[in-house]
């Protein structure tokens, strides 16, 4: 092999035509080995010591190496764990910004820098090879034809629907996609599923993860595996068991549909650790490459990590070169995949710094600043496990956030929880609380109920308590604070009153979510009562639990698709419930945003606020614009039914009711000031006329 020195940016292996640029940053290393694999990835043809460092980047040339060639690294250093290095040059490592993947993690001891079962563990040394069992990184040609004309939907914050689903699990059971799609990114963009989204109404499909991840040894060896895909290894390469072919291409394609459809992507995104685990995990990548600069140690024992994921390690954003391999990251599913947006699992570790959670962090700024990221959404899963890791609210402007004080309030509302209207009404105005500060809108809260973490919905109204035992940690695993009503029976039943119940509080779940001000997100299969069987963790079920049960389609009163669909037409219809301001009250002119009001349709006073068993909510959403209706929303978790008057207001003589979760009779309409009726546990809306 030819090589010469080449350059030291951009990182990773980047091909241009004649041969191909290694380029990787390791700050403590001695000497960097690139070596080169067969095309099955089982035997090493040929070692090269790239030949150049710059600023802590080894690099080097090779006018040969073309796209398909398969390649890993071998790094030499000090082995002092107690010092914070793990070098291993007999551990074949994973380029952190490889594009593509061939072959599959086979587990042996040998993945392990140290002698497993040793008892000086981590500080001894391990000799083995381990390169026949990892997956050996592809260079790659990445052009792509989108064709002529770009398709971005570009869909403004306050109109986005939310939905979130898993690559494999949507489809692998859809009967109407064909067999070969099934649990593929092409599945994604079926004809068949994009029906089924515009059915919906929602705008952007926001996926589960997609970088490369491994599967937990300990899963492996019990027949699971991290189905979720919450262990990510590789930031730049699509996982390959959604399209083995060619997963960037594949993905690329689907990208392409979708947004053809005018539904944009959005990536769960996982930096803030690695599946390399804590200092008893195996050397696969960053530990080998670069121990000290790429996680976060502990300053007075660094054989120890600090571990603010629960996951044994945390990526350590601060280093600047750790910053610039996400902000990469992000740019490249941003300029050459065209993903639209990015919820940042456990973000508040990215934001870290020394004295803990910082939001002028340096990574937080420099997205902030990125051009290429200038237009996409950026979605913070606003808390982690560290000391001071919640932080729902602290988050820069441009940054929408997960509700979870929306999803606790409105699940204890359904469920019966007396006392709750003056947090439900904060809930259902876009939480201000919690966002009105800083120039922020309602769009920063991302409302919702279920989310692949925790109950479906279904098992929200079918269950007390988790049922996690299949996923091999004795029911340990998964929350204990569930909010859930089983409606009087732990699980299935055919009691057609239990039945009627679970159906009634479901619909109720959405109508409130698509009818609170701020971004709503489903679940994926919500629609079609799907069941995990009280299983509030099926991280690890790559099988009937984690799939979506796709039975109940079409399936009169289970079936919630068109019911969906009606919810998702309001809130297009009704600019009120997609307000970019925070809504108030009466103003000065007589002019208002939102009007409380008592059963007796007067304005509701302080005391009223205050009622200790309070289960009745109702409110009036002024127009944002003139001639504009307005809606008058009534909620009635009460379990009996409770009277109330129609608002008396002069310039609107008739309500027509457009929603009643109680039934589908929505053709009725009232005079203003009328009496009538809200049935138990029921959401209704009116419009205003003149």
């Amino acid at each position: 092999m030819r090589v010469n020195a080449g350059l030291p940016y951009p990182l990773g292996a980047t091909w241009d035509g004649r041969g191909t640029n290694f380029a990787l940053f390791s700050a403590h290393a001695q000497r960097i080995e690139l070596c080169l694999f067969d095309n099955h990835g089982r035997r090493e043809l040929d070692r090269i010591a790239l030949p150049e460092r710059t600023e802590d980047v080894w690099h080097g040339y090779l006018n040969d190496v073309s796209p398909g060639q398969l390649y890993g690294y071998r790094v030499h250093g000090p082995y002092a764990p107690e010092s914070g290095h793990r070098f291993n040059p007999h551990k074949l490592l994973r380029d952190p910004y490889a594009r593509r993947l061939a072959g599959r993690l086979v587990w042996s001891d040998a993945h392990f820098g140290y002698r497993t079962g040793s008892p000086r563990e981590d500080l001894s040394f391990d000799r083995r090879d381990n390169a026949r069992g990892v997956p050996k990184a592809v260079v790659i040609d990445e052009a792509f034809n989108w064709g002529r004309r770009e398709n971005r939907p570009c869909i403004p914050w306050e109109d986005t629907i939310i939905y979130e689903a898993h690559v494999k699990g949507l489809t692998q059971t859809r009967e109407d996609v064909p067999p070969g799609l099934r649990g593929s990114y092409r599945g994604l963009s079926s004809p068949a599923m994009i029906d089924h989204l515009k059915r919906l109404g929602v705008t952007a499909i926001e996926l589960l993860p997609v970088h490369g991840f491994i599967d937990d040894r300990r899963l492996v060896e019990i027949r699971l595996n991290n189905y979720w895909g919450y262990n990510s290894l590789s930031f730049f390469a699509a996982e390959a068991r959604y399209g083995p072919d060619n997963p960037l291409d594949a993905f690329r394609t689907t990208v392409a549909r979708l947004h053809d459809a005018g539904i944009e992507v959005l990536l769960d995104v996982v930096y803030n650790h690695t599946a390399e685990g804590n200092h008893l995990g195996p050397t696969l990548s960053f530990r080998g490459i670069d121990n000290a600069s790429y996680y976060w140690l502990r300053p007075d024992h660094p054989r120890y990590y600090d571990d603010f994921t629960g996951t044994g390690n945390s990526l350590n954003l601060t280093h600047p070169r750790v910053m610039q391999m996400v902000m990469d990251s992000l740019r490249f599913w941003v300029e050459t995949c065209h993903v639209d947006g990015f919820r940042f699992d456990l973000a508040t570790t990215l934001a870290r710094g020394a004295d803990g959670y910082d939001r002028g962090s340096s990574l937080l700024t420099a997205i902030r600043q990125d051009p290429a990221l200038a237009s996409t959404k950026l979605v913070a899963e606003p808390w982690d496990v560290g000391l001071g890791g919640y932080q729902v609210g602290a988050f820069p402007s441009q940054w929408s956030e997960w509700n979870d004080r929306y999803r606790s309030t409105l699940r204890r509302y359904w469920s019966g929880d007396g006392g709750l209207i003056g947090d439900l009404g904060g809930r259902m105005t876009g939480s201000s609380d919690l966002f009105n500060h800083d120039g922020r809108s309602p769009r920063a809260g991302i409302n919702h109920i279920t989310v692949h973490d925790g109950f479906t919905l279904m098992d929200l109204v079918s269950y007390n308590e988790k049922h996690n035992d299949a996923n091999g940690e004795d029911n340990r695993d998964g929350s204990d604070d569930n909010l859930g009503n089983n409606c009087g029976h732990e699980g299935p039943t055919d009691d057609p009153g239990i039945v009627d119940l679970r159906r009634r509080l479901r619909r109720n779940q959405l109508a409130c979510l698509l009818l609170a001000q701020g971004v709503p997100l489903i679940l994926a299969g919500d629609e079609v009562g799907n069941t995990q069987d009280g299983n509030n963790n099926a991280y690890c079920q790559d099988n009937e639990t984690g799939w979506i049960g796709w039975r109940n389609l079409g399936r009169e009163g289970e079936d919630f698709t068109g019911f969906i669909g009606r919810l998702t037409d309001i809130r297009r219809r009704f600019p009120q419930l997609r307000a970019r301001r925070w809504v108030d009250g009466r103003r000065a002119d007589g002019s208002y945003g939102v009007l409380w009001l008592t059963p007796q349709g007067g304005e509701m006073t302080g005391e009223d606020w205050n009622f200790p068993e309070g289960r009745f909510l109702s409110y009036v959403l002024g127009p944002v614009n003139a001639g504009e209706p307005p809606l008058f929303v009534v909620l009635n978790a009460a379990p009996e039914p409770i009277g109330f008057r129609l608002p008396d207001m002069p310039e609107y003589r008739r309500w027509r009711r457009i929603l009643n979760t109680a039934d589908d009779d929505t053709d009725a309409e009232f005079s203003r000031h009328a009496e009538t009726e809200a049935p138990p546990r029921v959401v209704l809306v009116f419009e205003g006329s003149a």
